[in-house]
């Protein structure tokens, strides 16, 4: 979709999203760049090419949709043809109650497209508009299982490769192992893995992708392509190839599709060779709002509360791979205006964070996380990000940023929101300090969502009650009820959505009455071509929001017990982790089992 320069300037002088010396700037920047103003404002921050979309939308009275490709049937998808889809910028997206086709366009003003389209579907089609890059991300889903493709590169490979000894042709850009290597990271990114898994075995080569949390291994590739795949590894990742006794990092990006994402290389010497794991980062993507990560009701009121502090300390808690960093991703991404200096020091940076200042940890040149904020506070910051506080001088020195006038964001790992304020103890803090500069604790985990093309709904039994009453204590009338309001909640600001402007709510859409549990979901035992046969299709996060209110300082001042705390906690109103599981379960996004796994050591 190509906006105007005229209408750019309307929409952002109208919302208020530009200065006139900022304007003045970036006309000169695109005679110089010979660029489109609608390129430079998304290119320099001004403005994220969704929010653009939106003003865009309201300006021409079509409904905007946000589009994500984990959600859309692909026999829904499917119902236009690949090279149409492609032609006129279109993704069938949804088919509503009334047979209704939902299509989202990257211009909605193509009057020949859409006539063109309401040939082939009907006339019974709506047109939303959509940001062009979710479009583009949408249009890969029509590509095949690429599996295949991998199969007959190795085949060329085995046929020409006679030895395990690397040559310049094996390494160049248009040899078998180059492709090898580009198809293993595409069928990861296609399978929505987060990290890639390359294991030498004692005859083949293992390759492992890490989905939803879970490794499943993907491919076995012949023993013998092995050294050249890691020596064109690391030639990507800028690495010594001929050093094999010592691990090694590195990192490099690759263009897939519409996206660009970054890949974080170790190797590891093992037994039967070197080992590799990539971790991969969709760099195309901005941040998402709180609320898309899965953030409501008191929770996400209580946390915005405490990011619009001008001073004091946020904790983000949980286990390695909980999703913290991305929480503070989203909640840094919120605050990063031109007027505010964001500092980090982080271990290691996966996130970019346009106009912050982000510093890479490295002990063996002295630059500890101690080190690192110690040279933080000389620089001016206003919000500092520390990636963990690991012992007591770290610690000691984010409690006196956040006492003098700093907002200081942090991760610990603990199990839940409330054990985090005693571990700061247990670090030498002393307890008037934690009081005194602590805003809010986030405890959060990770779980698997429940496929929406296949999941099941079903009515509990006798026995699943009896289990849940016992986990949640719902046969308390009193605890029954809160559960019943928190789902009536939910529906009305939507997980995932904010809660302004709340609806009514349809009572046939809850799954709890006052007094008992009408249905919950399950994930399908065979699962579909949809989600990989599991039953379940990317994650979601599940949290606690702790505030630091005068009750629960006071119990932290007389030294009380963390069970003391959440207690406390519970009574003012915070939603625990187990239960906001519990309600996203009712409402069919993941299930009991889920809750269960990733929270039974909490």
């Amino acid at each position: 979709m190509r906006i105007s320069d005229a209408l750019v300037e309307k929409l952002l002088v109208g919302a208020d999203r530009i200065a006139a010396d900022q304007l003045s700037a970036l006309k000169e920047q695109e005679k110089t760049e010979k660029k489109p103003l609608q390129d430079l404002v998304i290119g320099n921050g001004l403005i994220s090419e969704k929010d653009l979309t939106q003003l865009y939308a309201d300006e021409v009275d079509i409904p905007y949709t946000d589009l994500n490709p984990k959600e859309i049937k692909k026999d829904v998808l499917k119902l236009i043809p690949e090279h149409i889809a492609r032609q006129y910028g279109v993704i069938l997206f949804g088919v509503d109650e009334d047979e209704t086709k939902l299509l989202a366009m990257e211009d909605p003003d193509d009057i020949p497209a859409i006539n063109f389209l309401r040939k082939q579907l009907g006339d019974a089609i709506k047109v939303y508009v959509a940001p062009v890059s979710q479009i583009q991300s949408a249009l890969d889903l029509y590509r095949g299982n690429i599996s295949s493709e991998l199969t007959q590169v190795i085949s060329e490979e085995e046929e020409e490769a006679a030895t395990e000894d690397v040559s310049a042709e094996d390494l160049s850009e248009d040899s078998p192992i180059a492709q090898t290597v580009n198809l293993l990271i595409e069928y990861a990114i296609r399978s929505g893995a987060s990290d890639i898994h390359i294991e030498p075995r004692e005859n083949v080569v293992s390759v492992r992708y890490r989905v939803d949390g879970i490794l499943r291994e993907a491919n076995k590739l012949p023993k013998k392509v092995h050294s050249a795949l890691i020596s064109r590894i690391k030639i990507l990742s800028n690495l010594k190839i001929d050093e094999r006794r010592v691990p090694q990092d590195g990192r490099f990006k690759i263009k897939i599709g519409s996206g660009i994402y970054a890949l974080r290389v170790s190797t590891l010497p093992i037994t039967e060779g070197e080992k590799v794991v990539m971790r991969i980062l969709n760099e195309s993507s901005g941040a998402a709002t709180l609320e898309e990560l899965g953030y409501w009701g008191i929770s996400l009121d209580t946390l915005n509360e405490s990011i619009r502090q001008p001073h004091g300390m946020i904790l983000v808690t949980g286990p390695t791979g909980s999703g913290k960093s991305t929480s503070l991703f989203s909640t840094l991404s919120l605050l990063n205006k031109p007027s505010v200096n964001i500092s980090t020091v982080e271990d290691p940076v996966e996130y970019k964070i346009p106009g912050a200042n982000q510093t890479q940890v490295n002990p063996k040149a002295g630059m500890t996380f101690a080190a690192g904020l110690r040279a933080l506070l000389r620089q001016d910051p206003n919000i500092i990000m520390v990636g963990e506080i690991r012992d007591g001088e770290t610690s000691g020195l984010a409690v006196q940023a956040a006492l003098t006038g700093h907002l200081v964001f942090a991760t610990l790992h603990t199990n839940n929101a409330a054990t985090c304020l005693p571990r700061l103890l247990d670090m030498g803090i002393e307890p008037f300090l934690i009081a005194s500069t602590v805003r809010s604790v986030v405890g959060q985990r990770l779980v698997r969502k429940l496929c929406v093309d296949c999941r099941e709904e079903i009515t509990p039994d006798t026995a699943a009650l009896k289990q849940i009453a016992d986990i949640y204590g719902i046969n308390d009338t009193a605890v029954m009820k809160r559960i019943h309001d928190l789902e009536v909640s939910a529906l009305e600001g939507g997980i995932g959505k904010s809660n302004s402007g709340k609806a009514k709510v349809d009572t046939t859409k809850l799954s709890t009455t006052d007094s008992k549990i009408q249905r919950l979901f399950r994930a399908h035992d065979e699962g579909c071509d949809s989600c990989g046969h599991t039953g379940y299709k990317g994650r979601m996060g599940i949290y606690e929001v702790l505030r630091n209110s005068g009750e629960v300082q006071r119990l932290i001042v007389s030294n009380a017990t963390s069970d003391t705390i959440q207690n406390q906690a519970v009574k003012e109103g915070m939603v625990t982790m187990q239960v906001d599981g519990f309600i996203k379960a009712l409402r069919g996004q993941t299930t009991i089992e889920e809750i269960l796994r990733v929270t039974a050591e909490s």
